[in-house]
């Protein structure tokens, strides 16, 4: 049913829970586990987000831990993907690319001013996704 499994993580709380329940589903279902994540290039960053913006070895860096507790786990066909630009983009993209079965996100997104700006990203995966979209509570 779901060969390949993607999830989407920046690395909060939150994320890290959709990345274990991902993990979960991929050796249940020995799937294929694909892990996403954004970050910012300098020169693009909204103004009002670089507080919040992970440099690019930041995020490799994480989808490297990422992929350890994948293969800790058992999974032994685990990819990374960092792209620049939007987290919801960057997964859409993996996983228009990939031909994704299932994506896999947390439910909390930005909150706040941010979410009216530029919109949640599990709200805008749910509506552009080209597979099937599993929000997992997270709180």
């Amino acid at each position: 049913m779901f060969a390949t499994i993607l999830v989407g993580t920046d690395g909060s709380d939150t994320a890290t829970t959709a990345v274990r329940y991902a993990i979960d589903l991929a050796r249940e279902l020995d799937a294929r586990l694909q892990i996403v994540s954004a970050y910012w290039g300098s020169a693009e960053q909204p103004k009002d987000a670089q507080w919040r913006v992970t440099a690019h070895r930041e995020v490799i860096s994480m989808l490297e831990r990422a992929r350890e507790d994948a293969t800790a786990a058992g999974l032994t066909d685990v990819e990374t993907f960092a792209r620049q630009g939007d987290a919801a983009d960057a997964i859409l993209d993996v996983a228009e690319e990939q031909r994704a079965d299932l994506i896999v996100v947390g439910n909390k997104g930005m909150t706040g001013a941010e979410r009216f700006l530029l919109g949640s990203v599990p709200n805008r995966v749910s509506h552009h996704a080209p597979c099937s979209v599993l929000i997992v509570r997270t709180t």
